[in-house]
């Protein structure tokens, strides 16, 4: 069987799903703490007025968008799910940024999608008052789409110098 050679580059394979599966354990940890420890709406002050740990449910999409809307989200999260692991498995990504990026974008993905098939919600509590609540897979998703973009932009400046050095 003819494959690759092996990579030079420690996150090359293993470091989306190493990223996916830290997200997903961090996740669900911090979810079951908040399932043991406090009531539905109960609100925890930990520095000041800016950050307080606020157990929500959250039967939509981000801020609470399009609630009920539970076929839409599993179809969303399966196609992103679905989307990540192929184009990890076809391009094998070697950009750190794309690589811890996309990790980033399944354990959030994963997450979510655990809370909508076990509760048919998403339980969100880290509250920052001037945000809707989030999550530990939330934070990961934003986290992931902002490394996605540098990576975007990185790869586009390489191909531009490429293209300017060829002329």
């Amino acid at each position: 069987m003819q494959g690759r050679p092996p990579s030079e580059h420690w996150y090359e394979r293993p470091a989306v799903l190493a990223v996916a599966v830290a997200v997903i354990v961090l996740d669900r940890l911090t979810k079951l703490i908040i399932l043991q420890s406090m009531t539905p709406a109960e609100s925890i002050p930990l520095i000041g007025g800016l950050l307080h740990i606020t157990y929500v449910r959250n039967a939509g999409a981000a801020f609470g968008l399009f609630p009920g809307r539970q076929p839409l989200f599993f179809v969303t999260a399966g196609t992103v799910i679905g989307f990540i692991i192929l184009y990890w498995l076809r391009v094998r990504p070697t950009d750190p940024w794309l690589v811890i990026g996309l990790g980033l974008e399944l354990g959030g993905a994963v997450g979510n999608l655990f809370d909508r098939v076990a509760w048919g919600t998403v339980l969100d509590f880290i509250d920052v008052r001037f945000w809707p609540v989030f999550n530990v897979a939330d934070s990961a998703i934003v986290i992931g789409l902002g490394m996605l973009l540098v990576a975007v932009v990185r790869q586009g400046r390489q191909e531009a110098q490429s293209k300017g050095e060829a002329a």
